[in-house]
């Protein structure tokens, strides 16, 4: 009788002593988590070296370090850079103040009406898009498709006038003009053009009315791109000419 007592009361002490032996294990498990996490947080970008860490926290056991970077791993706090360095992937040291909630809670509002601002920023186009489509598929609008040089005349008094004809997908490119040049020397500036095309030529047409005031027969556009044919009637026919010199062989 007394043998079985003995062993029972052995068996609860050693039941009492692996429960203290846990319990303090888990204890220390959890101020190592603690450690280890403010250590991350507070590492420059948020990025620390494991091997770093078990020194600075003085841990003989690296398994343990494992352990918690794989809990932390686990729920997306964390990330691997290397075989042994980790980002953090969580909020820095402080993030629960009042200060940083506050302006949290604005930046998120800032975001809601940004998003609602797009929204209908992207409703309006969408209807200017449609009248555009609207517009230029209506035959009746069709054969009005275009514009007379004499209304870019007026339209543009003493200034160069260019139409560029190009294939879909061309670019166009005006160097930015230095503006602190006094306006002497504004007068004498040249403005260049850069035009780019894959998928064919590029026609350029100058557009003037010098020659329209002393001639009503002559064309007030010029051919710039591609360079003119000398067999090419791009002026127009003279008071004199006809059918027969438009068509006449210039062999």
């Amino acid at each position: 009788m007394d043998q079985t007592i003995d062993a029972t009361m052995d068996q609860t002490m050693d039941s009492v002593e692996e429960n203290g032996n846990s319990s303090r294990q888990e204890k220390s498990l959890g101020i190592l988590t603690t450690r280890f996490v403010t250590l991350l947080q507070e590492a420059p970008e948020g990025t620390l070296d494991l091997k770093t860490a078990a020194d600075t926290l003085a841990v003989r056991q690296k398994r343990r370090i494992y352990d918690i970077t794989n809990v932390l791993e686990g729920i997306g706090l964390i990330e691997k850079k290397s075989k042994n360095s980790i980002q953090w992937l969580g909020a820095g040291p402080g993030c629960n103040s009042r200060e940083v909630t506050d302006k949290l809670t604005q930046l998120k509002n800032e975001i809601s009406q940004l998003k609602a601002k797009e929204a209908e920023i992207e409703k309006y186009y969408g209807w200017c898009k449609q009248s555009v489509i609207n517009l230029t598929d209506d035959k009746a609008n069709k054969k009005n498709a275009f514009l007379h040089d004499t209304e870019l005349l007026n339209a543009f008094q003493n200034q160069t006038i260019l139409v560029v004809q190009a294939p879909v997908g061309s670019s166009l490119q005006v160097p930015i003009v230095d503006t602190n040049n006094t306006d002497e020397t504004k007068k004498h500036i040249k403005h260049r053009i850069h035009l780019k095309s894959n998928n064919g030529p590029i026609n350029v047409t100058l557009v003037h009315g010098d020659e329209r005031e002393h001639n009503p027969w002559s064309c007030s556009m010029t051919t710039l791109l591609p360079p003119p044919n000398g067999n090419d009637f791009i002026f127009g026919l003279g008071p004199q000419e006809g059918l027969t010199e438009l068509y006449m062989n210039h062999d």
